[in-house]
């Protein structure tokens, strides 16, 4: 059976089984900060079993993309190395939702192995907890296996659960022994060799572990399998090698067309390569990004590893990108978003590869000096950190080098190492002083901060504490309109005034849950009274719609660039907003305009902007955009415009659609690799954009004589003549046509036959003067020239004709001497020399000097 029939066949069986079949989540679980990747089919499930919500129906099958990189599932060194261990892998699962149980489960899961499929009954081996006596008769009485080959196994092996408290059970594993002889297989040998292959694994959820270590049993049990989807597929085309199966095989034969090499010679950097591809087109496909933290720098670990393992194939240019091609056609027919986003993980990957591999050779010469080096067999966590630090090596990648040469690295060096240089970083990093450490003045008591920003900008208020620092004060008040900068909106601007107290505010930021507005003016030691608040109108308004407009353009950069744009930080101000997304292209102009499109048309709308507070996993259900790397509490604020967008978001905005006015991209920049920036602006500021590039278009049209339509065509033949120009100026002065030589020539003085010509010249700079020099040679039958000309500093040229350089004349001591004069010198070659001073005013002289000197060496 080909893979793709495998999987159709095991989700075609669950479906007469009545589930329904859900499609894979991504395997980038932005909304779970707990998650680097998906690593298991349950995990789109966990709301479920942990009876935060209901399921849509209680029996499910799917295909789920897992990712397994770090944590109790890091394999990474054995993967390539090894025929079986993946970072990236499908688990084929089926779920019962308080539905059936542990018979049904253990029914089906043979039945489809050995009924539909046709597995060897003699080769498989069911294991179970050794407390689940109801599992352990439920084999050999709902299925025809052999008593025998049901076994106990401990908790290691044969309990699962979710964390340190929270749903947990005994599960059922299949295993599959692969041994050429199938009278060798012993009881001994299961979850011990790896002969004996885990293929399914059935966890029964039916207890709750309290935080007192204690079990509970659930009032709903569950039932959640994850199958081996790689490994299924190697038993079932009886390779015993997942990477010999049509998942890996056209991955691996398209990898020996761009090396040239073998794979049956060396196959371990074909089969890493090959696996990785696979976890980088996947992750890419779904959101992700090369970078220096967290998931990011799983990735570029990954690719980084991928790339050295290509130089054991000899490829010194970047070639892995052109393997997501084929990553598609293995996968897309299951998973489309490969074949959908082919383009942007290709250019993703190939920017990657490229920007590594100026440095990858660069590090691998300094791995071997290392090894040279070195006297015993650890390699130091110094050594470890500079080519981290400055080749880019991840700690991995050295050890598995390290390992290759039959060594290790010292990783508690290391990581001392990487401490140290974060240390350095933030003692260099700027100063701020933690608001604790002030000498607050208390002026009341009682809680403080409670913002009332959004009903209005202007409220009376209670001075809670107060403290004078440099030319600033700062100021917490009990109540407060000022908005304090937070989730990339600036804080508000304003006055505060009272008895006593007159005050500007020129920032306002949070310090906790305290609003600390600083401020410059005066205030009274003995201040008692109350304060009137009041913000910067207008400058609100302004933060208002550029707000509401970054939530607008959001949706419409995932509208127009794809689903994989996701913020990657940004700036509301009052005279622009700055938005930067993930996105590894450059933002074509067709692409701005359709994105300033989409935005103004929701303007023109005027849509009423619904404000909603609600608890966060409601606001989730209802499909609300969370920016990853913010903080969320229990009660959120969700901004909606119509059916258009909906986001989290604690900021000002406007009450419809069209306050903003009109919406302009100003500016579009490359940020980072993979990170771009987009600047606009909104309202007044810009109208006024736009009527100042009417106005710059009206000038330059008007100029030209032309109307903007002929605009584009004008410029081009203008930038066309002055090119044509340029090359026809830079001619003439190389043919000296620039001045008249033959006029020169006719006004020299004569010592002898010889002919002998003084003149200063007009050339900017030395090579330019010396081109002219060559002109006048050609024309002097017999003699010398002398040019000069004034740089920055005085300079001339001296030129000799061949018969006088014969009879010993050269223009090199020439030039030697009249430099001298310039109190510079001189020298080049018997027929051209140039020569240099350090006065302007010294040029006259020299020039004067010039037929005196020339005299008396052609007289000798």
């Amino acid at each position: 059976m080909k893979s793709q029939d495998i999987r159709n066949a095991f989700i075609d069986y669950f479906k007469s089984k009545d589930h329904r079949f859900v499609r894979s989540s991504p395997v980038v679980p932005i909304d779970d900060p707990t998650l680097l990747f998906t690593n298991a089919g349950m995990n789109q499930f966990k709301p479920i079993f942990l009876d935060q919500k209901q399921a849509d129906h209680p029996r499910a099958v799917n295909s789920q993309k897992c990712i397994r990189v770090s944590g109790k599932h890091n394999d990474l060194e054995e993967v390539g190395v090894d025929t079986f261990h993946h970072t990236f892998f499908e688990m084929l699962g089926n779920w019962s939702f308080g539905d059936y149980y542990k018979a049904e489960a253990i029914e089906w899961a043979w039945e489809l192995f050995t009924d539909v499929w046709g597995l060897d009954k003699n080769r498989l081996w069911a294991t179970v907890y050794h407390e689940d006596d109801e599992a352990f008769e439920l084999w050999p009485k709902v299925t025809d296996i052999d008593p025998a080959r049901v076994l106990k196994c401990g908790k290691k092996d044969n309990f699962w659960e979710m964390g340190e408290t929270g749903p947990c059970g005994p599960c059922s594993e299949i295993h599959y022994y692969i041994g050429e002889d199938s009278s060798q297989q012993t009881p001994d040998g299961v979850n011990v060799t790896d002969e004996y292959w885990e293929l399914w694994n059935l966890v029964f959820i039916q207890n709750n572990r309290l935080a007192d270590g204690r079990l509970e049993n659930l009032p709903a049990k569950h039932v959640d399998t994850g199958a081996g989807f790689e490994r299924i597929v190697s038993v079932m085309q009886k390779k015993y090698n997942n990477y010999a199966t049509d998942l890996f095989m056209p991955i691996i034969e398209k990898t020996e067309a761009l090396t040239g090499m073998s794979y049956s010679k060396n196959p371990v950097p074909f089969q890493v390569i090959a696996d990785h591809i696979r976890m980088l087109s996947f992750s890419i496909a779904d959101g992700g990004m090369p970078g220096n933290e967290g998931r990011g720098y799983v990735l570029r670990r990954i690719l980084r590893r991928a790339a050295r393992f290509g130089r054991t194939l000899n490829q010194h240019d970047p070639f892995i990108f052109e393997l997501v091609k084929t990553v598609g056609d293995v996968m897309g027919d299951i998973f489309p978003e490969v074949v959908e986003k082919q383009s942007h993980i290709e250019k993703v990957i190939g920017a990657e590869e490229s920007a590594f591999g100026d440095t990858l050779d660069r590090g691998l010469n300094h791995f071997d000096k290392v090894l040279s080096n070195l006297s015993g067999d650890i390699i130091s966590g110094d050594e470890a950190f500079k080519l981290y630090d400055t080749f880019g090596f991840p700690l991995d990648l050295t050890q598995l080098m390290a390992r290759e040469n039959g060594l290790s690295v010292d990783e508690n060096g290391f990581n001392e190492a990487m401490a140290a240089q974060k240390q350095r970083a933030k003692a260099a990093g700027k100063f701020v002083a933690e608001s604790s450490d002030l000498e607050w003045v208390t002026v009341s008591e009682g809680i403080d901060s409670d913002f009332k920003g959004y009903e209005t900008t202007s409220t009376s208020a209670q001075i809670r504490r107060y403290v004078a620092q440099g030319d600033d004060i700062l100021v917490v008040l009990d109540q407060t309109p000022f908005y304090a900068e937070s989730g990339g909106q600036i804080g508000d601007t304003g006055a505060i005034k009272g008895e006593g107290v007159e005050l500007a505010v020129n920032d306002v930021k949070k310090d906790g849950e305290s609003f600390i507005h600083y401020c410059e003016g005066s205030i009274k030691a003995d201040v008692r009274g109350g304060v009137d608040c009041e913000v910067d109108e207008d400058r609100r308004q302004n933060i208002r719609k550029n707000h509401t407009a970054t939530h607008l353009m959001h949706k419409a950069l995932k509208t127009v660039l794809g689903d994989h744009v996701q913020q990657a930080g940004s700036l509301v101000h009052p005279d622009y907003l700055r938005f930067d997304l993930t996105h590894f292209e450059k933002i074509t102009p067709e692409e701005i305009n359709r994105i300033e499109k989409v935005v103004n048309d929701q303007v023109l709308k005027n849509t009423e902007l619904s404000v909603s507070v609600k608890s966060f996993d409601d606001a989730k259900k209802e499909g609300a955009v969370a920016m990853f790397g913010e903080k969320y509490g229990d009660e959120v604020r969700v901004i909606t415009v119509g059916d258009f967008s909906k986001e989290l978001c604690g900021g000002t905005h406007v009450d419809r659609t069209g306050d903003i006015g009109f919406f302009k991209i100003i500016e579009e920049s490359s940020l980072a690799a993979g990170v771009r920036r987009i600047v606009a602006v909104t309202g007044p500021k810009a109208v006024t954009t736009v009527q100042d590039q009417s106005d710059a278009l009206a000038s330059v049209t008007s100029q030209l004589n032309c109307s903007v339509d002929q605009l584009s065509e004008r410029v081009s033949k203008l930038l066309s003549q002055k090119k044509t120009l340029e090359k026809e100026l830079k001619q003439r002065k190389k043919t000296g046509s620039a001045f008249n030589v033959k006029s020169l020539v006719e006004k020299g003085q004569s010592i002898g036959d010889h002919n002998v010509v003084v003149n200063m010249t007009e050339a900017g700079s030395m090579d330019e003067l010396k081109d002219l020099g060559d002109a006048l040679l050609s024309g002097l039958k017999s003699g010398v020239g002398v040019l000069g000309a004034e740089g920055e500093k005085p300079m001339l040229v001296v030129v000799v004709s061949p018969d006088l350089v014969k009879s010993g004349t050269k223009a090199g001591n020439l030039a030697k001497e009249i430099g001298a004069v310039m109190g510079g010198g001189g020298g080049g070659k018997p027929h051209l020399a140039t020569a240099g001073g350090k006065d302007l005013n010294d040029l006259k002289l020299a020039m004067e000097a010039s037929f005196e000197i020339i005299k008396n060496t052609i007289e000798g």
